[in-house]
């Protein structure tokens, strides 16, 4: 791992921060924005939902393009396309403009998302990946921090729509910094091989200080075209896809769960407004040391394994945490290293996701993966909701999240992690050493 690897992830984690912010954009400002508009909370909760809808509908119809076109001109758009979404919501004029709108710019942040996590696991050697794709994830956890901090500032001062402007601007002035610093996947140019390949692989190598090659290494001829979601369910692929998509669905639920309801249930526990906006806080604190620790641990032991024991510690301290609300002090502590293990859970799926798929399935993959967990991220919140209307107990959901998480952790034992795909370094050593 050179310098310039570790300044493409670094755009990368860039990347990941302003999803941060733009994703939760609406928790910032919905409560401003349903006293103006005088919303009712299924309104609130339908324009909650559409960004993560958004979010779904990118990563599983426009993060695939990148295996056909490459992984960095999908970003581009993809900003692009957050950045308009993102100006023209400070534009609204009523909650059915601003639901399409946050639905818009949710396709633009979910294709970023998804080719942003692959690109930096394809620029990281195998002992690094997991540390590289974790570091986006600590990228989003910071922006949705910085992003709750400077919306009070900004709400205050000039209104909820300066957080919609200031969220476009940011984004727009992040463009010309991918087209400049994010270079296209090594992976990509060897297995789809565009125009002028060569050059430009060699322009990479020289840049990766790896020598240049004479010419394209073999490859077995699968490269040149993609399936679609299809090929993610072949016989090789199908097991370790479905087990996949379970995990994302079932994680994704319990997170959004935590994140969502939490300063809510901490309320109805007793505690004060303040006190539950802190205990929802720390939750993203916790979640800046807990990516970063899970790839740290990624480097020296088996991804899978790391990521297995987070889960189960997860639904431990998710029960713990339950039975801890009457103790202010111990309720806060808890909460912070929930999410130190809740968004290493998520952390953890992202890293290992990329390194599952071929070059060619690889974008596909990680797209279609995180288009299934936003399906249970837009489910969950709701479900808590009409169980809470059931009567279920705070301590009861948690028990029953603490179940989802250990469920996730077994699943995962039956992935098959003996076939790895060829990486593109491995294509260039073979090739610069029989040249």
């Amino acid at each position: 791992m050179n310098r310039f690897q570790w300044s493409a992830i670094a755009v990368c984690v860039v990347l990941n921060t302003l999803d941060g912010f733009d994703v939760l954009v609406m928790s910032f400002t919905g409560k401003t924005i349903s006293g103006e508009w005088h919303l009712d909370s299924g309104t609130l909760g339908l324009l909650l939902s559409s960004g993560l809808a958004g979010m779904a509908l990118g990563a599983l119809l426009v993060a695939p393009w990148a295996d056909r076109i490459g992984r960095r001109p999908v970003i581009l758009a993809g900003l692009a396309i957050a950045a308009g979404g993102m100006m023209l919501s400070s534009t609204s004029q009523n909650w059915q403009q601003l639901g399409a709108l946050r639905l818009l710019t949710g396709i633009g942040i979910g294709a970023v998302l998804a080719c942003s996590n692959v690109i930096a696991g394809e620029f990281a050697s195998r002992r690094w990946r997991g540390l590289a794709v974790s570091l986006n994830s600590t990228g989003y956890a910071v922006g949705a921090t910085v992003g709750g901090i400077s919306s009070v500032a900004l709400i205050e001062q000039h209104g909820w729509r300066s957080v919609f402007i200031a969220g476009g601007l940011a984004t727009l002035a992040v463009i010309p910094l991918a087209f400049w610093l994010l270079p296209e996947s090594l992976d990509f140019l060897l297995t789809r091989r565009p125009s002028n390949a060569l050059r430009r692989v060699n322009a990479l190598a020289r840049r990766m200080q790896q020598p240049e090659l004479a010419s394209l290494p073999e490859t077995d001829g699968t490269g040149s075209s993609t399936g679609g979601i299809r090929s993610l369910l072949t016989h090789d692929l199908r097991r370790t896809t479905l087990v996949l998509w379970g995990a994302f669905f079932l994680v994704m639920a319990a997170f959004y769960f935590v994140t969502s309801w939490t300063p809510t249930l901490l309320v109805e526990a007793g505690m004060s407004s303040t006190q539950s906006l802190t205990g929802g806080t720390l939750l993203n604190l916790g979640g800046i040391f807990g990516t970063a620790l899970l790839g740290a641990l990624a480097a020296r032991y088996a991804l899978i394994s790391v990521l297995r024991t987070y889960l189960f510690v997860a639904a431990a301290l998710v029960v713990a945490f339950s039975t801890s609300t009457d103790a202010l002090t111990l309720a806060f502590c808890v909460g912070a290293v929930i999410g130190v293990a809740v968004n290493g859970c998520i952390a953890g799926l992202y890293a290992l996701t990329p390194g599952i798929y071929p070059a060619q399935l690889r974008a596909t993959g990680v797209g279609a993966a995180i288009s299934v967990g936003r399906v249970g991220a837009i489910i969950a919140p709701s479900a808590a909701g009409w169980l809470l209307d059931a009567d279920w107990t705070p301590l009861a959901l948690y028990v029953a999240t603490g179940a989802v998480f250990a469920a996730a952790g077994l699943l995962l034992f039956a992935m098959r992690t003996d076939q790895q795909p060829r990486k593109a370094s491995q294509m260039v050593e073979q090739a610069s050493s029989a040249s």
